[in-house]
């Protein structure tokens, strides 16, 4: 990924918090079989060591992707946050120079690392408690994986590979119109606070 200085995001605890927050990511896989990527959701451990971590998912049994990264194949993982379509309407140097152009802001981060596949059963039913506590905390009755029947579930642990990343390197890029004078930003900010996009308003926090 191109990351220019003023885009560079490389606070290792804001990256870390950023795949929390947008951990529905991209699992990457490159090899003499090709490129393979798959859609997935992850859930990051870190801890306070100076490493940059492990991320955490699980394949379908049945999807031979999983094949291809028994012996530590390095792999990448892509996260995306919010994205928004920049107007130049919304620049002040529009009326004062015109020489202004689209662009598009967004945020993105990069893990690469190597992965090791999981298949032992009590890692598994932790992996999938931790990931669905994480998505559940914020519900008002949460629930638990003990709340379906276990026969159920244990069939469904079978069915299901665990992938398991050490993260070698973390790579982040937010693109929120840092390169503009305070007076086009406070534009950007107001146009997409004012927008129908998807992403729009919450493209808008990351402008300061």
């Amino acid at each position: 990924m191109y990351v220019p200085n003023h885009f560079k995001e490389d606070d290792m605890g804001t990256l870390q918090q950023y795949i929390r927050d947008y951990g529905f990511g991209l699992l990457v896989v490159a090899d003499d079989s090709g490129i393979e990527a798959n859609h997935v959701p992850f859930i990051l451990s870190a801890e306070e060591d100076g490493t940059l971590g492990q991320l955490q998912c699980h394949l379908a049994r049945n999807n031979p992707v999983w094949q291809r990264m028994q012996d530590g194949a390095r792999v990448l993982a892509v996260f995306q946050g919010p994205n928004a379509y920049i107007s130049p309407s919304w620049y002040a140097t529009k009326a004062e120079t015109g020489r202004v152009v689209p662009t598009w802001n967004y945020l993105a981060v990069h893990a690469e690392g190597s992965a090791r596949i999981v298949e032992d059963p009590n890692w598994l039913k932790s992996h999938l408690h931790s990931l669905t506590e994480h998505h559940e905390a914020g519900m008002e009755n949460p629930w638990s994986v003990d709340d379906a029947p276990l026969d159920f579930t244990e069939r469904l642990v079978q069915s299901i590979v665990g992938v398991e990343i050490e993260i070698e390197t973390l790579t982040g890029k937010l693109k929120a119109s840092q390169n503009q004078p305070k007076k086009n930003q406070a534009g950007v900010k107001a146009g997409l606070e004012a927008g129908e996009g998807v992403h729009n308003r919450d493209m808008a926090k990351f402008i300061s």
